[in-house]
């Protein structure tokens, strides 16, 4: 997959295709609907299929002093788009000046001029340009007039009926629900980061810890969770089984929060190095304790539950690009 910052000047071979547009964030099943019914029409057209994505995501450029809400910083986003089998990538920059563009500006400079569209495939809800005003009606009218056509994907629903959404994703791991994230992601959620050093407390106690700052991704509920974590090795990442903190360490007087991970069975050191770790379950919120002897004792518990929760999924042995949730996996 190739991917562009720039509608402008693109090459020929990018333009004239199938484009999904969309913020994706997430790139949740029913983003993937949307993508793969852009794949499919641009198979059967034998043209190239692309996705425009917007960067910085515009509740970040509206609203700069929310707090970190990303599913997909753009790295991670683009790479499980290009898994999906999409040839072009083109990240369109979002400031304050584009989003004065109308709807009907952005299609006739950036869809039309710039990528030379022969189809356009959105969501049901997806809106564009100045006031949220392009919706699937206008597209529709607007690529009669510029002569494309156009694709709106109807909502796409769960096993429990409840639309893919990426606020409901985010509901639902604030709120310590992992594994039902999951079920709308596809996949168990994933944070990447690099490894800093710490105040190498872990390995003091018997437990040492890998650890990364969530940054711009969203931060879900605090405390301690069954983790799949994601280990680079050459062009391959090897999914070990582990246990994790999310928090500000209240037991040795707080802090800044991390993501400190415990990989079992594993010795190396991974300093400086990206690390993904994949939340699987919460187990138990943060909690201060009197005193070591009982944070070890409450480790030791949760490296046990974990361990029985990571077997009893069986994840299949790999490398891979994703620890992929089980389809008909219960709600914990």
């Amino acid at each position: 997959m190739r991917i562009f910052r720039h509608h402008t000047e693109l090459p020929a071979e990018a333009r004239g295709g199938v484009v999904a547009l969309g913020n994706f964030d997430g790139v949740h099943l029913g983003h993937q609907a949307v993508i793969g019914t852009a794949l499919r029409v641009a198979r059967d057209a034998r043209a190239p299929c692309g996705v425009m994505t917007f960067e910085p995501h515009p509740r970040a450029v509206f609203n700069p002093a929310l707090p970190p809400f990303r599913l997909t910083p753009f790295r991670i986003k683009a790479r499980h788009i290009e898994a999906l089998g999409v040839d072009y990538l083109f990240m369109q920059h979002f400031d304050l000046h584009f989003a004065t563009y109308s709807a009907e500006r952005f299609v006739e400079e950036v869809l039309v001029a710039g990528l030379a569209v022969s189809n356009v495939v959105v969501g049901y809800d997806y809106v564009f340009g100045h006031g949220r005003k392009g919706n699937c009606d206008l597209l529709r009218e607007l690529a009669d007039t510029h002569g494309f056509s156009s694709t709106c994907v109807s909502p796409v629903c769960g096993p429990d009926h409840e639309v893919y959404s990426s606020t409901r994703v985010r509901d639902l791991l604030v709120a310590g629900r992992p594994a039902e994230a999951a079920r709308l992601l596809g996949r168990y959620w994933e944070v990447e980061g690099r490894v800093e050093a710490g105040d190498r407390r872990g390995r003091t106690i018997g437990f040492p810890t890998v650890n990364i700052r969530l940054g711009e991704y969203l931060h879900p509920a605090t405390g301690v969770y069954a983790v799949r974590a994601g280990v680079d090795r050459g062009g391959d990442t090897v999914w070990l089984d582990g246990v994790a903190n999310f928090g500000n360490r209240p037991t040795f007087g707080g802090g800044d929060v991390l993501l400190e991970t415990h990989l079992f069975d594993f010795d190396g050191n991974l300093y400086g190095q990206h690390l993904r770790v994949a939340l699987v379950e919460h187990l138990r919120p943060e909690t201060k304790f009197a005193g070591i002897d009982d944070l070890k004792r409450q480790i030791a518990e949760d490296c046990g539950r974990a361990r029985a929760v990571l077997s009893a999924l069986a994840f299949p042995v790999m490398p891979g690009p994703k620890v992929p949730a089980p389809p008909n996996a219960p709600k914990r």
